[in-house]
């Protein structure tokens, strides 16, 4: 494990120069941090889009989702979408689930068609999400913060969470492809799904072998396989948070929207 010597407190940017920050995001280091210290007045419960403030061009967005009927500090999950994917798509495969559990979702849109690691190089998505991650302290109180995505969402959640570990205690990962931190900092739990007859990332030597790698650098893995494609199984989301949160389940009679 790996000291970052700039460690930032919660809720604040350091490294303030154009230099530092993008030498960070390119390290993939994340400076904002949400805390449970949040703001008095509660955020109205829906969609918000968030004003990130950014240059990064008109595929740049997040939406924080935050579900209805409580008050104070709530857990936070950052989604990122497959490739070809964008806020939306990410929300729509686990806003059910979160809602039901009174959990926030934090989705980025990737800049380009997919996310900045797998394009080339960490960077202006990392910037996005250091954004957006500052726009969710102004906003709500956050009591745990956790990152998951789908694919090569799945790959980038992984890569990013290992690099930020002292943000993320937990990553979920759905059909990952790989995983190749610029970094490491911190050990958080992980959590990974992939379907036994997936063509596009098969899980011989994705799933398996990523979840085998970090059992044997030493990470607590948690590995599900399912007899399907490359998909994310609802069924799978509600077992990945359940996990995450430690056993919490959704109260009895709660709907569940559409998109879950």
């Amino acid at each position: 494990m790996t000291k970052d010597p700039e460690a930032p407190h919660h809720g604040q940017a350091r490294g303030g120069s154009p230099q530092g920050a993008a030498r960070r995001a390119a390290e993939g280091r994340l400076k904002s941090r949400p805390s449970a210290d949040g703001p008095a007045t509660a955020m109205d419960a829906g969609l918000h889009p968030l004003n990130l403030n950014l240059d990064l061009g008109p595929g740049a967005e997040a939406l924080l989702a935050v579900p209805p009927g409580h008050v104070g500090s709530r857990p936070l999950v950052v989604f990122f979408h497959g490739a070809g994917g964008t806020a939306q798509h990410g929300l729509a495969l686990i806003g059910g689930a979160a809602r039901d559990r009174a959990v926030l979702v934090l989705a980025p849109s990737s800049v380009g068609r997919t996310w900045d690691l797998i394009a080339g190089g960490m960077g202006r998505d990392v910037a996005l999400l250091d954004a957006a991650l500052g726009q969710v302290s102004a906003q709500v109180a956050v009591s745990r913060t956790a990152v998951a995505g789908f694919s090569d969402g799945a790959s980038y959640a992984l890569s990013l969470g290992l690099a930020n570990g002292d943000l993320f205690d937990a990553v979920l990962a759905f059909s990952p492809g790989f995983v190749s931190p610029p970094g490491l900092v911190g050990r958080p739990r992980i959590w990974i799904s992939h379907g036994t007859q997936d063509r596009v990332l098969p899980v011989e030597r994705c799933g398996r072998r990523v979840a085998g790698d970090l059992s044997a650098g030493g990470y607590d893995v948690t590995y599900e396989e399912f007899r399907g494609g490359h998909v994310v199984p609802p069924n799978l989301v509600d077992s990945a948070l359940t996990w995450w949160l430690g056993g919490q389940t959704p109260p009895r009679g709660s709907p569940r929207p559409g998109e879950g």
